[in-house]
């Protein structure tokens, strides 16, 4: 049994969901899951969670985001990048990098934005570009995202270049089109790399066939993280054996050490065992000194 996360490099062509499925196969276990979809033609990391993995899987998602992206100017398409219809052109060899550079700026702060009509968002059930692949009207509302950051690596006509680095929840589809219609000249994603998720970067990733290649030849513990990756930045307190049995049992443990404001808003904290083993995800109880588990994990046994 495997338990853990795989920091993956999601070749471009493959959707998310592929990629999954692929890890399945090649792993032999059914509780394999995703920290949030890559567009199919977008490539880069993609972290997979295995077993109990796919349990913090959660917490990853809210991580911050960094993406190399690059933009197409004057021309639209339906599905805001390059494998939509194209909808309208416009020439744009009069831009300059400053104007570029001004706009691209304008962008960095927290903000709504409008998603796609093509997304997996769904709608009555059902995928957003599902519906609108049939023909029928997609009804759209706006997300709150932040920019954190966003700089202009290179424009060489008609495309530019830039890193992003942005809140979860931020379609950079949507960024290169309202790019585009404050430049004044519309725009589509013609290309995407994700940089970063969290703690996940690219120098670390593993394409899939070398993940292939580490479970036939049984090296891949070197290539697996433990639980605890997905919440490092969280609090931490180690337990005597009787608050790891009541934890395990569902009951609730009192902690003498008084939580600050700080450390209280960063929930939920990590338990460990005497013996550096993941016990449990525990918050705060109104009852002041008691905590509860929000997520008891099972026993891990080593694989060979």
């Amino acid at each position: 049994m495997m338990d853990g996360l795989l920091n993956l490099w999601k070749p471009p062509g493959m959707t998310s969901h592929d990629v999954v499925s692929a890890v399945r196969r090649l792993t032999g276990q059914r509780r394999v899951g995703h920290a949030g979809t890559l567009d199919p033609m977008a490539e880069g990391v993609l972290v997979v969670g295995i077993g109990q993995g796919t349990r913090l899987l959660e917490y990853l998602m809210d991580g911050t985001k960094e993406y190399c992206a690059r933009i197409h100017l004057g021309v639209t398409t339906d599905t805001d990048d390059s494998e939509g219809t194209i909808v309208s052109t416009t020439d744009v060899r009069h831009f300059r990098r400053p104007t570029i550079e001004r706009v691209l700026a304008s962008f960095v702060g927290q903000q709504e934005q409008l998603p796609p009509t093509y997304t997996a968002l769904k709608k009555a059930g059902q995928p957003a570009y599902r519906l609108a692949r049939s023909g029928l009207t997609v009804e759209r509302t706006t997300r709150h995202i932040e920019i954190v950051s966003i700089r202009l690596v290179r424009w060489q006509y008609p495309h530019i270049v830039c890193l992003v680095t942005c809140s979860k929840g931020t379609y950079i589809r949507a960024l290169a089109r309202d790019v585009g219609e404050r430049l004044g000249c519309g725009a589509h994603l013609c290309g995407l790399i994700r940089l970063r998720s969290g703690m996940f970067s690219l120098d670390d990733a593993v394409p899939l066939p070398l993940l292939e290649h580490a479970l036939a030849n049984g090296y891949w513990h070197q290539l697996i993280y433990p639980l605890d990756a997905a919440v490092e930045d969280r609090p931490a307190v180690i337990l005597g054996t009787e608050d790891v049995h009541r934890l395990r049992q569902g009951q609730d443990i009192f902690l003498a050490a008084q939580p600050t404001a700080e450390t209280i808003s960063r929930q939920p904290w990590r338990a460990y065992s005497t013996q550096g083993e993941l016990i449990a995800l525990i918050v705060a109880l109104d009852r002041p000194g008691y905590w509860h588990a929000d997520k008891v994990f099972a026993l891990q046994v080593a694989d060979c």
